[in-house]
């Protein structure tokens, strides 16, 4: 923020990953875990005097974080909850026309009810899906000079879903997802691997960590809860090439065996990057330095 960034990214696991990966925990779980810890996150402005904003997606989000706070949009003094779209007083009444509800599924016709919170310095962003991101966009343009914080969105899954039908353009990419600076990142990711000699399969996993203004590292699991760091760049390396530097850590280890070019070329294809990864003549190199 010293520096003049505005759009911030925090990323990290929630959830300890043994409790994602169970089959009962639920995207409410997740959405509930989220709110507590960006509380916590809040706390610490709102004791540097700086009124912060958690902000949901829209009124029904809203209600059921509201539920689990006891029914207070106030849980610390300086820390308010609220939503990105909130209807005038008597619009939860309106009836609304078939049309009108088929539009709004396609993201039509929400921008008008896109609200800020006066008096606020920070906004604290969380469970917004691809279709709502459009939503803090505009948000950013009611409020240019106000710091936004794009709260365990995921964004790398959600920049996945641009271009489909009812989603946003790619476009939107360029234009705005890559001016978010990623602030705190930290995205583990597993993998397993075919080997010609016993135990024939090798399973293993990192993660990819960065804390500003500090590089971008990948990190190997080496077990109980360890890490490695293997390398460290100035630039944030894309999926596939943070996946081949954990292998060949591993190879240098004599745990994969070395691939002739073939084969390499067999497993990895001809394209190592998703299409918001690569060199984009409109976009900002922020998402990724």
């Amino acid at each position: 923020m010293a520096d003049g960034y505005r759009l911030l990214e925090v990323e990290f696991p929630p959830l300890p990953a043994s409790v994602l990966e169970m089959d009962d925990v639920s995207a409410y779980d997740v959405a509930k875990a989220n709110l507590n810890l960006a509380i916590d996150f809040a706390k610490s402005f709102a004791q540097d005097n700086q009124r912060v904003t958690i902000m949901l997606p829209d009124e029904d989000e809203l209600s059921i974080a509201l539920e689990n706070q006891g029914g207070s949009d106030s849980p610390y003094p300086g820390v308010t909850i609220s939503a990105l779209r909130r209807s005038e007083e008597g619009e939860k009444d309106r009836i609304f026309k078939p049309d009108q509800i088929f539009l709004n599924l396609f993201n039509s016709g929400k921008s008008g009810n896109v609200k800020l919170v006066n008096g606020t310095d920070i906004y604290v962003c969380i469970v917004a899906s691809a279709q709502e991101l459009p939503d803090i966009e505009e948000l950013s343009e009611l409020e240019p000079e106000k710091t936004i914080f794009f709260y365990n969105l995921k964004l790398d899954v959600l920049r996945g879903d641009l271009g489909a039908p009812a989603f946003p353009g790619k476009d939107f990419q360029d234009r705005f997802l890559s001016r978010v600076k990623p602030v705190y990142y930290l995205r583990t990711r597993q993998y397993s691997r075919s080997t010609s000699r016993p135990p024939f399969m090798v399973n293993y996993q990192g993660c990819l960590f960065r804390s500003y203004p500090g590089q971008y590292q990948t990190l190997l699991d080496t077990g109980n809860g360890r890490y490695r760091r293997v390398l460290g760049s100035d630039v944030r390396p894309a999926l596939g090439e943070f996946k081949e530097q954990l292998t060949q850590a591993l190879r240098d280890q004599g745990v994969i065996d070395e691939e002739g070019k073939a084969l390499s070329f067999l497993r990895t294809g001809y394209k190592t990057t998703t299409w918001w990864e690569e060199e984009r003549e409109n976009a900002s190199d922020s998402w990724k330095t």
